[in-house]
């Protein structure tokens, strides 16, 4: 019988949004088990949602789970870590963790400045060990078919990507309400350098370059804190640079009154453009030039393998958000099963490399807002 790998969780406690997420997507195709965790920074958070969960092994911190980890037999101890904590414990998590011999899933931005992100680069190269980024909207079919459109010609050489993520949760100073979410989004020391740009910024940055093929080169950004004497962005529009030639607008906002989760990709070439929004994740619409508008659906039969390999249901039954975080994770535990094979596939999830990108955005927007929105490369 296959044996399930084994994850440790940080973070994602009771209060929390995402640690359920994740959970919950990390046992979607039976794959991973999840053996033991230190759910919270606060000892007592972190004993009580851990016996909640019926885990086994609890820790109160995670410097304590990763040293008595490291000592267990290997039938026994975690295979890697997940990390689902705010932004600033991102780096010294995934940072021990990789040192003790732990591959590493990280939840977005990587770290909380390019300087760190290059630090656990380094440090992967040195070990060995996998580390993987949730940017989970890439795990969604149709971003996959999309993407396999743009790579095979199909919408000839790409001129622009529009790409949007709009909210409202932070339309007002929540964080003032004892909010658990807002309060660290917006807490510089918690957050890093951006609030909107690298919550969700980030995500559309990450999304515009997978499914254009292209690296966006340099921006010039526009961000703004609309909500009195909040100390980091709630809004930002971003115009792009990419290779070839390609230009693009990254819009991101959390005060967006009336939106949920408004995502949209629009990628646009000499023969055709692209159209995909979260609202309808299995709907992707081509538009051909002098063609009509075709519309592709997810779990079809005329997608390509890429697709075909990131859908779980038979068409027309609804695949969304967990399923593409499963996706991800599931893909993550396939690399970890092939660590020490000699017959390695290509990764099919966000990487280091991807995590590097992320940062080198995030720094390079707030540095253009900072200059009056002069363009500045964003840094290799």
């Amino acid at each position: 019988m296959k044996k399930r790998i084994k994850m440790g969780m940080v973070g994602g406690g009771e209060g929390a949004f995402i640690g359920e997420i994740h959970r919950i997507s990390a046992r979607l195709d039976n794959e991973i088990e999840l053996v033991c965790g230190a759910l919270s920074s606060c000892p007592q958070l972190a004993i009580s949602s851990g016996e909640n969960l019926g885990l086994s092994r609890i820790y109160s911190s995670y410097q304590e789970m990763i040293k008595e980890e490291k000592k267990l037999p290997q039938e026994e101890k975690m295979d890697f870590v997940v990390i689902v904590t705010p932004n600033h414990f991102h780096f010294p998590v995934a940072k021990m963790a990789i040192e003790n011999g732990f591959s590493v899933l990280s939840d977005k931005p990587a770290t909380l400045s390019l300087e760190e992100a290059r630090n656990l680069h380094s440090l992967l190269e040195k070990t060995g060990k996998i580390y993987g980024i949730t940017y989970n909207y890439s795990g969604y079919p149709l971003i996959q078919e999309a993407r396999k459109m743009v790579a095979e010609g199909k919408l000839g050489k790409i001129r622009k990507v529009l790409v949007e993520y709009s909210q409202a949760w932070l339309a007002t100073p929540l964080e003032r309400e004892e909010h658990k979410q807002a309060s660290w989004r917006t807490d510089p020391s918690r957050a890093g350098l951006a609030g909107c740009m690298g919550d969700i910024g980030s995500h559309s940055f990450h999304l515009s370059e997978f499914v254009s093929g292209l690296k966006i080169k340099e921006v010039a950004a526009d961000l703004s804190s609309f909500v009195p004497e909040r100390k980091l962005d709630d809004d930002g529009a971003v115009l792009l640079r990419l290779e070839d030639g390609a230009r693009g607008v990254l819009s991101a906002s959390q005060i967006a009154v009336g939106e949920e989760n408004r995502l949209r990709l629009c990628v646009y070439g000499e023969k055709g453009g692209l159209e995909w929004e979260q609202k309808d994740p299995n709907t992707l619409l081509f538009k051909p030039l002098d063609s009509p508008i075709q519309v592709l659906r997810a779990g079809m039969p005329y997608l390509s393998k890429e697709a075909e390999a990131f859908s779980r249901l038979p068409a027309s039954h609804p695949e969304g958000y967990i399923e593409a975080f499963a996706n991800l994770y599931k893909e993550f535990a396939l690399a970890l099963r092939e660590e020490n094979s000699r017959d390695k596939k290509e990764n099919n999830f966000p990487s280091i490399l991807e995590a590097l990108r992320g940062m080198a955005f995030i720094e390079a927007v707030v540095e253009s807002s900072k200059q009056n929105s002069i363009w500045i490369p964003i840094k290799e």
